[in-house]
């Protein structure tokens, strides 16, 4: 490729799916059943609209801001995604390129690399967790992101066991051994810049999951901890305060599309929640997230930091996201296309599309800070949002 650079996500979209094997681009494609859920949190951006102004422009624009008590250079942090099998330095990369551009990012227990390596990378880490295994488990875990020294917790909820997508699910082998490499073959030999990146660090795709290590130290492959994920019963609400008081720092409840659970969420004593549908990845026909924003942001905004998670590709999608009520908002899926398109650079281009398309979007509003943002500053239909 002459110019590994590009100017919209879409197009790192594009790039990782002309670089991935299909079983892995597979798995970054978002969306359950039909995809309605996924759908529309793209989608409902659209109906958002701006009305810019001609004069008295800002002449500088202030995009930096804190979430759970660190300060990020612009409202962008990088969310928790499982194995991150579309670059050979997965999980590290991106901690690289969140930390060049000043930001901070959520690690995945899932992830293929371990908390200590991240955290060395970047500081500015929170380790997400599951409801998953017994309380000593959590709390083990817990422990070992604390002294590895991230600086907060995400508690993800918003993810059920979904029964099939109707475009296929990806093929995603429980080991790679032997016989799995030579049927995966075909796929990786179709790709050869993505076999060759990881034939240059010496190995294939780890499907092991550190951060989910258990008391005797082995680590449990993605779909052995997947396993156990299922098998455990869900919690309850007390579960939920018990889990935020093992944790002494800011704690994330991820997964809130309800005010009453936002209120529940703020009585559990959590620090911020991110208003999530697990990237449509849950109950399909759930709305998209911008849609119940604003119900949430106005019943417990003065209480907890409301974060977004879903949808975002421009830098145009924060702004409105920031003008409905949200602190900051997550990306996920925008920040593994980068990172399948060209490694750590690519996360990075990718956070600079979103910066400098806040950047102009703010300007041409008239707004000389994201702090400024309110709802006055979007049109959206008296149908648009959910309660």
């Amino acid at each position: 490729m002459a110019n590994p650079w590009f100017e919209t996500v879409a197009i790192a979209q594009k790039r990782a799916g002309r670089r991935l094997p299909s079983s892995v681009y597979g798995a970054l494609v978002a969306g359950s059943e039909r995809g309605v859920t996924s759908a529309d949190n793209i989608g409902a951006f659209d109906e958002i609209g701006l009305l810019p102004l001609v004069a008295d422009l800002p002449p500088t624009r202030e995009l930096a801001t804190t979430v759970m008590g660190q300060e990020i250079a612009l409202p962008v942090v990088i969310s928790p995604t499982g194995v991150q099998a579309v670059h050979p330095d997965g999980e590290v990369a991106v901690a690289r390129a969140a930390a060049a551009r000043g930001t901070a990012m959520g690690l995945s227990c899932f992830a293929s690399k371990p908390v200590e390596e991240v955290v060395a990378t970047n500081p500015k880490t929170f380790i997400q967790t599951y409801w998953c295994g017994t309380r000593d488990d959590m709390v083990r875990r817990l422990e070992q992101a604390r002294t590895a020294g991230a600086v907060g917790a995400i508690a993800t909820l918003d993810w059920t066991f979904s029964h099939g997508r109707d475009w296929g699910s990806p093929v995603i082998p429980e080991t790679l051994d032997l016989r799995t490499m030579l049927r995966l073959a075909p796929q990786a030999l179709s790709r050869p810049r993505w076999l060759m990146s990881w034939l240059r660090h010496g190995h294939l795709p780890d499907l092991g999951v550190p951060n989910m290590a258990r008391a005797d130290g082995s680590v449990p492959t993605f779909f052995g901890a997947y396993g156990e994920w299922m098998g455990t019963p869900k919690p309850t609400w007390e579960d939920i305060a018990w889990l935020r008081a093992q944790w002494e720092g800011p704690f994330m409840l991820k997964g809130v599309m309800r005010v009453d659970d936002a209120k529940r969420a703020v009585d559990a004593g959590v620090t911020a929640i991110s208003v999530s549908n697990h990237g449509g990845n849950n109950v399909d026909s759930s709305p998209a997230t911008i849609r119940v924003l604003p119900a949430i942001a106005s019943a417990v905004g003065s209480s907890v930091e409301v974060l977004l998670d879903g949808g975002v590709r421009r830098g145009s999608d924060v702004v409105k996201a920031l003008a409905l009520g949200a602190r900051a908002v997550m990306i996920g899926r925008a920040s593994l296309w980068g990172l399948a398109a060209n490694g750590q650079a690519g996360v990075e281009n990718v956070l600079d599309i979103l910066r400098n398309g806040m950047d102009s979007t703010l300007l041409g509003i008239g707004r000389a800070s994201v702090h400024e943002l309110t709802s006055a500053d979007v049109v959206v239909g008296p149908d648009f949002t959910r309660p």
